[in-house]
């Protein structure tokens, strides 16, 4: 069977860990040289060496996805290694996890959550669609959530920045199909990352409260995220625009 991404360039932002690694990794193995980007200079160049050792090509790119400059330099990085830019997952998020009532959410906390998850996608869509355009083609997948589906608690500003994301992801995606540019995004459930990892070590409890929160029973894994992103990324997805797709064990099935 032919590989997903043969031949094509894959840009994969917040790919030093997690979702974000896991997609990087199948890009390469379904055939993209892969464009490895974070602000983590170690973690992302564990990814690259991880690719490499698969048989894949990949460099990394620091960037931090707040910094209009920063983003810009990344595609430019991008084209200036491989020459064009085919596809990309605007993946990187915010690390810190903050759960409070909205009437006790800090204005740091509401400025460093909106700055990232939705300044962030923005400023990538924004460079990555300048390049596709020029291309003609290109397939974007931006990271929203189930927390960009449904309303969840204690989660006010976090919630507000992945409807963001789905909301771009509809309007970017109806606006730039006549060039070509294909717009989705992926809407995770709770996943085992090394965030979820940290949350759970401070309150043991929550793991087993989470499985009950889904059908499936269990959390997702990095690489069931990732397979969703790829397809959406491929040709095989080519009648596919503007969805938000939850992959989330049936979590907003209920």
């Amino acid at each position: 069977m032919a590989e997903l991404l043969a031949g094509k360039v894959a840009l994969v932002t917040g790919s030093a860990s997690g979702i974000g690694r896991a997609t990087a990794l199948a890009c390469a193995r379904e055939g993209a040289r892969t464009v490895v980007s974070d602000v983590d200079v170690e973690g992302g160049g564990e990814t690259v060496v991880m690719i490499e050792s698969l048989g894949g090509e990949a460099i990394f790119v620091r960037a931090d996805v707040t910094d209009e400059e920063e983003v810009a330099a990344l595609i430019q990085a991008t084209v200036e290694a491989y020459g064009r830019l085919d596809c990309a997952f605007n993946n990187a998020g915010l690390e810190r996890e903050y759960t409070h009532p909205a009437d006790r959410f800090s204005e740091e906390a509401f400025q460093a959550t909106i700055d990232t998850n939705v300044r962030g996608v923005w400023l990538c869509l924004k460079y990555e669609i300048e390049q596709m355009s020029e291309q003609g083609s290109g397939a974007i997948v931006n990271s929203s959530s189930i927390a960009g589906l449904v309303g969840i608690p204690r989660q006010p500003v976090y919630v507000g920045s992945k409807h963001a994301v789905s909301g771009m992801t509809k309007s970017t995606a109806v606006e730039f199909a006549e060039r070509g540019i294909r717009i989705n995004a992926v809407a995770p459930g709770l996943v085992d990352t090394p965030l979820m990892e940290r949350i759970y070590a401070s309150n043991p409890d929550l793991r087993a409260e989470a499985d009950s929160w889904q059908p499936i029973g269990r959390p997702g894994k990095p690489e069931e995220i990732a397979e969703a992103v790829v397809w959406l990324l491929s040709d095989r997805a080519s009648y596919v625009l503007g969805h938000v797709m939850a992959v989330d064990g049936g979590f907003v099935a209920r």
